[in-house]
């Protein structure tokens, strides 16, 4: 008897010793990172979404993270009574845990994004803000959540370009600066060793970047992507990559597995969103938002399907015509649907097609100022994912002349005139943003929305019929 009893009070002694050394290297942990990136506020796969959740809360440990790129997309989320709130509810209702900024969570400004941030029940990172001047709040670099006993550091980190900010019009920034985002998160990447044993970057960098990042830095373990909508994993060095595309189609799904606090494996695997049966209780939520009846009124009707290069031409006419120009140009990444089926449009489709707000603008320019605009942005090092393609869809056809590494060396315009001068209609994307714009007259800006523009085109063209015939060509 009095073996036992002192064999109990040893034990119950070592008890803390004991419990801190299996948990150390012992212990066997299993969670799950569900993640997603570049949503746009694309709301009809949510309740798919909230399945998918459930089903993976039921048997195991789960964190929900987002990478970035929430709204802006969608009118009923994005012009909604109290505008892109819809999209924070539904996230708040499913319990996401930490997001990191896109480019478009400053759309608004940074005054709307300070209020958004209030409405939030989950925690927002950025390693690369910094607030110089108002009263908008300083985010963490990173957070350490719990996850099956598991400490978890998620950092993030928003991408920036040579201006200084993210892809986006200046005034959205005003404030704010945004330093180099691979070092910053590297820097924190040394700072989160030692707090927790597994180590995730939000990343809103895009896809290159994270590869390169990965290739010259080991400190995270996996690498949530976005900005650049690929559908995508790998592994860079010692780091998980993976990017579910954009408007929700998928799910990221991250099994990491521990024994004490080793990582022993990861494994990431993207699931597609048709997948799982829609929950019916967000199902229901979703349809209370997308009831508008002003937005879905139709406004015109569209004769036959127009893919992307169609739309972007049909752009490109109607900034030329809003300002009474000869030449029109609008930009490949302000065209956001890939076609629009024939039949009825709706004002919440053309929203779905321009849903920047963006504004007409003019200037005057000869053949030669177009030409620089346009090689400068396909020769684009700093914002890759718009380089080396047709990004400015135009009303005249052209040419651009590519050398053997693949660079624009020139642009052909068949129909125009060397050194005439050429009144110029455009948004106030490009006009403010694109660089190399050589103008022979100042940019000039107008309040004409080019959304308003759309409708009124098919107010008054309806069926509309035009074609998907390219008018620019790339040329080795």
């Amino acid at each position: 008897m009095k073996r036992t009893l002192y064999t109990l009070c040893l034990i119950l002694m070592l008890a803390p010793a004991g419990l801190a050394l299996y948990n150390r290297h012992l212990a066997q942990r299993e969670f799950v990172i569900l993640s997603t990136n570049d949503m746009h506020a694309s709301i009809k796969n949510f309740p798919r979404l909230a399945t998918a959740v459930k089903e993976c809360r039921d048997t195991v440990a789960t964190l929900i993270v987002d990478a970035g790129d929430r709204w802006t997309g969608n009118a009923f989320v994005d012009l909604a009574p109290e505008p892109r709130k819809p999209i924070i509810d539904l996230m708040n209702e499913l319990g996401y845990d930490v997001v990191t900024f896109g480019n478009h969570e400053f759309d608004g400004g940074s005054n709307f994004l300070r209020d958004m941030l209030s409405k939030q029940k989950f925690a927002t990172v950025c390693a690369n803000i910094e607030v110089f001047e108002g009263d908008f709040p300083q985010v963490p670099p990173y957070v350490v959540v719990e996850a099956d006993g598991a400490r978890v550091g998620i950092a993030g980190a928003v991408t920036n370009y040579a201006n200084g900010y993210p892809d986006g019009k200046a005034e959205s920034f005003v404030g704010l600066r945004f330093p180099d985002p691979q070092q910053r998160a590297g820097e924190v990447a040394a700072e989160l060793k030692g707090k927790c044993d597994a180590a995730v970057l939000l990343s809103h960098m895009g896809w290159v970047k994270d590869m390169e990042f990965a290739a010259e830095n080991d400190g995270y373990d996996l690498i949530i992507s976005g900005h650049t909508h690929v559908l995508a994993d790998t592994l860079v060095n010692r780091t998980v990559i993976g990017q579910t595309r954009k408007n929700l189609i998928a799910v990221g799904a991250t099994t990491i597995r521990m024994k004490g606090r080793k990582i022993e494996s990861i494994n990431y695997r993207n699931h597609m969103l048709t997948e799982f049966e829609p929950d019916s209780l967000f199902a229901a939520r979703v349809a209370e938002i997308v009831a508008d009846p002003h937005l879905n009124e139709a406004v015109g009707e569209n004769a036959e399907r127009l893919d992307h290069i169609g739309l972007g031409k049909m752009q490109a006419s109607i900034v030329r015509d809003a300002v009474g120009a000869e030449i029109g140009f609008y930009h490949f990444g302000g065209v956001r649907l890939a076609e629009l089926p024939a039949g009825s449009v709706s004002r919440a489709t053309l929203f779905d097609l321009e849903p920047f707000f963006s504004t007409v603008a003019s200037m005057t320019m000869t053949p030669a100022d177009m030409r620089k605009m346009i090689i400068s942005k396909f020769n684009d090092t700093g914002n890759v994912k718009e380089s080396h393609r047709v990004d400015l869809y135009s009303t005249v056809p052209y040419d651009i002349i590519t050398d053997k590494r693949g660079e624009a060396v020139n642009v052909l315009f068949p129909t125009l005139r060397e050194g005439r001068r050429y009144k110029v209609g455009m948004c106030n994307y490009i006009a403010e943003t694109y660089k190399d714009i050589d103008a022979e007259n100042k940019i000039i800006h107008t309040d004409n929305l080019v959304l308003d523009r759309c409708i009124d085109f098919f107010a008054k063209n309806s069926p509309v019929k035009l074609s998907n015939k390219p008018l620019q060509r790339i040329v080795k």
